[in-house]
């Protein structure tokens, strides 16, 4: 209880009320109990409480907003009752209900202090004998309770256990699911009437938890009302509908025989899928508890649910089928049950013949495919004639799927390649062959390519099987792709080439814990191998994951992961035994892949690297030195050509030894002996490695003395290697700061206590990488920052007279402490440049959120103002770090220390309040926003020095309460929608997060306009690409697709007959009909060919060319914008015709109207004509029907 108080005491000067009002009242109550001497126990507390809360309601002071005293006496009722003793609960429990009872109907629209209240009856309720929850009262208040499991608002769970109102529970549920299945129970908890199927989802969320502690007796009739919920369509209330988890195991029985009582008529297509499910669920759950119980009821739930693959409805088979695939789940856990599959297996074979389920193929085969696995799920296997016929159903899927005119060709390769995965091809090609080579289609027998790409999951067939039969026929297919390249017939060529590609990509899923890898992987077939990662870069890749997977997999089996892919279900001993097969092998496979490594360019290397480090695993220490002392070989011949001094700064390629020779070094460290690692190091630790004025050289150099040091083979000395990396820093090229400062971070643990001053030297290094271009480069300087600060707080002693650059009158020895540290940091803000500075601000901004809970106030307080000062500077650099360091600082330090230096701090950032270079503006209001959370608005207010910059504030508040209006009134208008997840805006790092994010309400306010204009923007752009087809000409989607990309919706695109669609057509010749008078009417109205140039001739931006070839602009007259607003508004008249309902009459438009100026009205209108309006000849010329003019060149009709 003392714990939760102190939380609360802290906030009796926040600045929200809904804090600040507890922890008053807390205070208050605290002080009368020290006037009086009273002990603060549980009970003074909560008669005290009692007391306060019985004058507020004698008062009439009811208000429930924030910051009310109400809402803070329920608060620290319900926090200190836990507490309180279960006699003195029971000896005031009439004093609770007088007092919180009537309170129920007040709360509802008021959730923290009904939270509260829920608090403080959930401790009474429990706290009451039996006698005692008999009161009126009591029950009253728990019938309210019962009320709340409606409300849609959240409600955190609560573990449930064996009360004495269960049935009474029990019974209210029952009354509430039939009132709701009947349409009679509405919620009232929102402001809107809320619908049947929202009540029922609440009431289900309130009953699931709940269920355990139920009784047996109540569970058949609530089955059999929740069963008719799934009729109100809602998914997730018939998702929620279906769970039967909670349900206890032994009432399973009865359970099952009130649904199979209670199915549904065969037209309600909404309440069968449902059914179905329930019953699916109930059998699997059933199945979990007692196998052999739920075995007896699986003949007559399949006899259930077969019946209702003959639906018309979609959902309701897809259901079916679920539900089917639940049993032959059950099935598969009952060895004795076996041969209850050749009885299904000739059932799904009948169907799959039948006109009957003609709509259910898809499904039946996907019965069909759980049947094939879960029929080899176990080691029993079973008779032969329950086998041969789950082969016979495997050969009639595969009839099918070759067959003409079938239509379900996908879901026949999903139930095939089920049976590929559990069988495997041996068994599979034996039922239905390939017939892929000439001689077979000369034999009239049809081909099977689509098995071709079901090769590739893992399955239980022998590695012999494709060595076998996959091997030749992968031979025998180049040879015809040869002989077809030869004779000019590319398409067979390339048809040929894709075929051989398909077999060997199934070679990896042959390689899986195979049973005869010692046989198979023969002298031959390994030098095929080798030949086909040399000379076939199409199969390489192919064959790489092949090769790699045959020792991952059994080094996993032999490890005892049950996690490891074991499609032949081999032991550990075999596992363990075909490793050591593959160790004798590893030398000369070793071999192959180092000269694939280095032919291979750059992208290609991360595949065959993986399987260096794979087999050097497993390699023994002698091949690795041997394969080591090669390498390095090669690394110090390449090196003797290389002078660091005629070098030039740059990248070596890929083909380059040296490079290739590190790379490989990299992936053999981890299995080196420590004699070669530490040759090793002091090879790259040498000028001849770390001096090349080579990119990719010096970076690989520094990455392999770090993983040889944080490797901790070998003893290193950090001291000498700073030596030596001291040495070499002036030749160290921009691209290898990243891997340096690694490898510096990985030294520093390695720093003894009495050798500390080695730390001081580095941190120059280490500030100015906080200012790297680069990003990760940026990231390892904060890490080598904070790893030192760790080595420093960890303490030891810093010898002074041993840095170099100190006075030699300095103290001789320090203490080293993390503020030891900082003030050495901190010596960098007497830098000369501008960039050191500001370094070293950011530095100390890092240190200060790293290690915020061990500085001293004082050290913080001497922080703070120390950097304030450089907020006067004017090198916005400087000012851009001290920014982030201020924002920091607002949000890390306590009130205590920022207070005294407000008025400091207001007016200098005040200053940069209208500067917009580097955002400082948007910056500082950011900084202010964060001020005002954490002190007052007349605190901050007071500070500001000027008028000016008290505008400056007090726009900002403005601008705030404005964004919060905006918020609420949001939140009211989306109170009926779904509300959208919000974007994180997080970096996934608290300090980039802090120092840069802006957590701005305000901007978000601002934003929000912005972010509806580009929405219709954005959902354009998130339709996505797409493909343009032309049906005149076949698509290759191999190649030459980038033509016919676009990001064009096809529904903007102008199809064919479109304009066609807006005539009428006879019905008798099927010609259109054109109305001629309307399209005479609609010529004389619009002359589009000439009305870009009266516009600008006559509008008020046009101008005139006088006879003499000055130009005269129009003038901007009121006749001239009263025209042009006459011409807006008939625009707009035009376009809200287009969308009336009822078609209107089209009027002719005015004669001259579209020499009318657009904001001029012209002179007095008589007869609807504008005085000096022109007219062109063309419109006067044009006639209608019987060759007579509609209009006179007096602008009259004839």
């Amino acid at each position: 209880m003392d714990e939760a108080l102190a939380k609360i005491r802290v906030h009796t000067s926040s600045s929200l009320p809904h804090q600040k009002a507890p922890a008053s009242l807390l205070v208050a109550l605290e002080s009368t109990f020290k006037e009086q001497k009273t002990e603060p126990s549980p009970t003074a507390y909560f008669a005290s409480l009692l007391t306060t809360l019985d004058a507020t309601i004698q008062k009439k002071e009811l208000s429930l907003n924030e910051g009310d005293v109400l809402p803070a006496e329920l608060y620290l009722i319900a926090l200190i009752i836990p507490f309180v003793s279960v006699p003195v609960i029971r000896a005031n429990l009439s004093t609770i209900l007088n007092l919180t009872g009537p309170l129920f109907p007040s709360l509802i629209h008021y959730a923290p202090p009904l939270r509260s209240q829920l608090s403080l009856y959930g401790v009474v309720l429990s706290s009451l004998d039996r006698s005692q929850l008999e009161v009126h009262g009591i029950r009253q208040a728990f019938a309210s309770i019962l009320q709340l499991c409606l409300d849609p608002r959240p409600k955190p769970p609560s573990p449930m256990v064996r009360h004495p109102y269960t049935e009474r529970v029990a019974e209210w549920a029952q009354s509430a699911l039939k009132d709701v299945s009947q349409g009679g129970l509405q919620s009232k908890f929102k402001k809107s009437e809320s619908s049947n199927d929202e009540t029922a989802i609440h009431l289900l969320a309130f009953l699931r938890p709940l269920l355990p502690s139920l009784s047996s007796n109540s569970y058949p009739p609530i089955t059999g009302l929740v069963l008719s919920l799934p009729h109100f369509g809602n998914p997730y209330l018939s998702q929620s509908s279906d769970d039967t988890s909670a349900v206890d195991a032994n009432v399973f029985p009865d359970l099952l025989k009130t649904i199979m009582s209670l199915p549904p008529s065969k037209g309600d297509n909404s309440l069968a899928p449902a059914w179905v499910q329930v019953l699916g669920e109930a059998m699997a759950t059933f199945c979990a508890t007692d196998a052999d119980a739920c075995m007896n009821h699986i003949n007559s739930v399949w006899k259930a649910v077969w019946p209702l693959l003959e639906s018309n409805h979609t959902a309701v088979r897809q259901a079916a089928a679920k539900s089917l695939n639940l049993l032959l789940e059950c099935i598969s856990q009952s060895p004795e049950s076996f041969h209850r599959f050749g009885d299904f297996s000739t059932q799904i074979s009948k169907a799959l013949t039948s006109v009957t389920f003609t709509r259910a193929i898809p499904e039946i085969l996907q019965v069909a495919s759980s049947l094939i696995i879960n029929s080899q799920k176990t080691r029993v296997s079973m008779d032969d004639s329950m086998n041969q016929k789950v082969l016979s159903l495997i050969e009639q899927v595969g009839a099918l799927r070759i067959a003409k005119g079938f239509e379900y060709k996908e879901a026949a390769d999903a139930t095939l390649a089920s049976a590929m995965r559990v069988l495997g091809p041996e068994v599979l090609l034996e039922l239905l062959p390939l017939n892929l080579e000439p001689s077979d289609r000369q034999a009239g027998r049809e081909p099977r390519a689509f098995l071709l790409p079901l090769l590739t999951q893992p399955h239980p067939s022998p590695l012999s099987h494709f060595v076998s039969y996959f091997v030749p026929l992968s031979e025998r297919m180049f040879d015809l792709q040869q002989q077809a390249d030869q004779e000019g017939r590319d398409s067979e060529a390339k048809l040929w080439s894709v075929l051989v590609a398909q077999i060997w990509a199934g070679f990896s899923a042959y390689c899986h814990g195979t049973t005869d890898l010692e046989t198979a992987l023969n002298a031959s077939f390994s030098q095929l191998l080798s030949q086909l990662l040399y000379s076939q870069p199409d199969l390489r890749l192919a064959v790489l994951r092949g090769l790699k997977a045959m020792v991952d997999s059994n080094v996993s089996i032999a490890e005892g992961n049950e996690e490891a892919t074991n499609p032949a279900k081999i032991d550990a001993q075999k596992a363990s035994h075909n490793v050591d097969f593959l160790r004798t092998q590893a030398e000369s496979w070793l071999a192959v892949y180092f000269n694939v490594f280095g032919s291979v360019g750059r992208d290609s290397r991360g595949i065959v690297g993986d399987i260096i480090i794979s087999w050097a695993g497993i390699t023994p220490e002698a091949e690795i030195n041997k394969a080591y002392a090669k390498v390095v070989g090669l690394l110090k011949s390449d090196l003797a050509k290389v002078s660091p001094s005629s070098a030039k700064t740059g990248t070596s390629g890929d083909d380059s030894i040296t490079v290739t020779a590190l790379d490989l070094l990299l992936l053999l460290l981890p299995y080196l002996s420590s004699a070669d690692m530490t040759a090793l190091f002091q090879k790259c630790l040498s000028p001849t490695l770390l001096s090349v004025k080579d990119n990719a050289i010096q970076k690989r150099g520094y990455k392999v003395l770090a993983k040889i040091v944080l490797s901790g083979k070998i003893p290193v000395d950090p001291e000498h290697v700073f030596h030596e990396l001291d040495n070499l820093s002036d030749s160290l090229v921009p691209a290898a700061k990243k891997d340096r400062l690694n490898l510096l971070t990985a030294l520093i643990p390695l720093i003894p206590s009495t050798a500390m001053h080695l730390i001081p030297s580095l941190i120059p290094e280490a500030v100015l990488g906080t200012k790297e271009t680069s990003d990760k480069a940026r990231t390892a300087a904060f890490e080598l920052i904070i790893t030192m600060g760790k080595k420093m707080s960890e303490g030891g002693v810093v010898k002074r007279d041993m840095i170099d650059g100190m006075e030699e009158d300095a103290s001789t020895e320090a203490a080293a402490n993390i503020e030891e540290f900082m003030k050495m940091v901190a010596g960098g803000l007497a830098g000369s440049s501008p960039h050191m500075i500001s370094a070293s601000i950011t530095a100390v901004s890092r240190l200060v959120f790293e290690f915020k809970d061990q500085l001293s106030n004082d050290m913080k307080t001497e922080i703070f103002t120390t950097l304030l000062v450089f907020l006067s500077s004017a090198n916005r650099e400087i000012v851009k770090s001290v920014l982030g360091f201020i924002k920091l600082a607002i949000h890390t330090f306590p009130v205590e220390t920022i207070q005294p230096h407000l008025k400091e701090l207001v007016p200098a950032l005040l200053n940069w309040s209208h500067d917009h270079k580097n955002h400082f503006k948007a910056k500082v209001r950011h900084i202010f926003e964060r001020l005002l959370r954490r002190f007052s608005w007349e605190d901050v207010y007071s500070c500001a020095s000027n008028e000016d910059a008290s505008k400056v504030l007090i726009n900002i508040k403005k601008r705030k309460e404005r964004a919060k209006r905006k918020k609420e009134k949001k939140k009211d208008d989306d109170d009926d929608d779904d509300e959208k997840p919000q974007v994180n805006r997080n970096t996934g790092d608290a300090f980039e997060d802090i120092l840069y994010g802006s957590e701005s309400e305000i901007d978000e306010s601002d934003d929000d306009e912005s972010a509806q204009r580009s929405g219709a923007r954005q959902n354009q752009k998130g339709q996505g690409m797409r493909l343009r087809m032309d049906v005149d000409e076949p698509m290759d989607l191999l190649q030459g697709v980038a033509s016919r990309v676009t990001n064009t919706s096809s529904t903007k695109r102008r199809k064919p007959g479109q304009d066609a669609a807006q005539f009428k057509v006879d019905e008798d010749t099927g010609k259109m009909m054109i109305n001629d008078s309307d399209s005479d009417e609609d010529a004389a109205g619009e002359d589009v060919s000439g009305t870009a140039y009266r516009e600008s001739i006559t509008s008020v931006d046009g101008f005139q060319r006088g006879p003499n070839g000055r130009i005269k602009f129009n003038k901007d007259t009121k006749k001239r914008r009263r025209n042009e607003d006459a011409d807006d508004a008939m625009d707009v008249d035009d376009d809200e015709g287009k969308h009336s309902e009822k078609p209107k009459r089209r009027k002719s438009a005015k004669l001259g109207q579209e020499f009318k100026a657009k904001r001029a009205g012209g002179d007095v209108k008589k007869g609807g004509v504008d005085p000096y309006a022109y007219l062109s000849l063309s419109q006067a010329s044009k006639k209608g029907r019987g060759g007579k003019a509609h209009i006179g060149i007096a602008g009259k009709k004839k």
